[in-house]
């Protein structure tokens, strides 16, 4: 056998439960090439023994319960997929198309996994080091449609000046006011959002592209890898370099 999938769902609980169907995946398993698993589908995989000592994901909202019931595994919250060695877990359902054409390219190669990218009108790619939230999800969406605006242009230029003065007058609001209204209808600062949404820009350059270290700090409004660097470090708990060794399949550019 090639790949073995356990799909999440309601079901996915009452299956774990059920020894001899927990035994028969387990069986399976070893004699598949690999075992995969799409949002809540990975506590069959703990169930089946086989998160034991691995890093795995599933969706956001159930990462405690599955840390918690396989104290064994390594559960990361973070990433949208994560392989490790033959196993591989995904968090919520569409990062299972993700992880799908993680596999094709491994398998296959990039040209046929960007081909069915194409075919599926999937605009990007995700690595599986992205994280399931994004600046924009993780903010309350904003009632006031000057507010809706801002955030689209935050999230298209962080290059710019993102200072609120500026981005109140593209609001057309007061300074005062706009701090005000910005937070009580995001749940954010300004000055947090923004930068947020600069990490999350830089992320995506340092797990696609071989850009330097200097390209992306400037690119992302950071200004310098000093600034870049304290973001990352006070954020993310690592530094931006650490952070593209562990994510980035590309070489990085001197």
């Amino acid at each position: 056998m090639d790949t073995l999938v356990a799909v999440g769902g309601r079901g996915i609980h009452r299956a774990c439960e059920d020894g001899r169907f927990v035994d028969w995946f387990a069986r399976t398993a070893h004699r598949a090439r690999r075992t995969a698993s799409v949002c809540s589908g990975a506590f069959l995989l703990g169930a089946a023994g086989l998160l034991d000592g691995r890093r795995a994901v599933t969706h956001w909202s159930r990462c405690d319960q599955l840390a918690e019931q396989y104290p064994q595994a390594t559960v990361d919250p973070v990433p949208i997929f994560v392989r490790d060695g033959e196993v591989w877990t995904s968090a919520g359902v569409t990062a299972g198309m993700d992880l799908a054409l993680a596999m094709t390219e491994d398998d296959h190669g990039p040209e046929i996994s960007r081909a069915i990218a194409r075919q599926m009108v999937m605009f990007v790619q995700r690595p599986g080091g992205q994280a399931q939230f994004s600046a924009q999800l993780t903010a309350q969406r904003p009632g006031r449609a000057p507010l809706r605006d801002v955030l689209g242009w935050i999230a298209d230029h962080p290059d710019c000046d993102l200072g609120v003065a500026a981005l109140a007058a593209r609001a057309a609001m007061s300074e005062r006011n706009f701090t005000r209204v910005f937070r009580a209808e995001t749940g954010h600062t300004p000055a947090a959002y923004v930068e947020s949404a600069r990490i999350e820009a830089a992320r995506r350059l340092l797990e696609t592209t071989s850009a330097t270290l200097e390209s992306v700090a400037h690119d992302c409004g950071f200004g310098t890898v000093e600034t870049l660097h304290r973001s990352f470090k006070r954020t993310l708990q690592v530094t931006p370099g650490e952070y593209r060794k562990h994510f980035s399949a590309h070489t990085v550019a001197v």
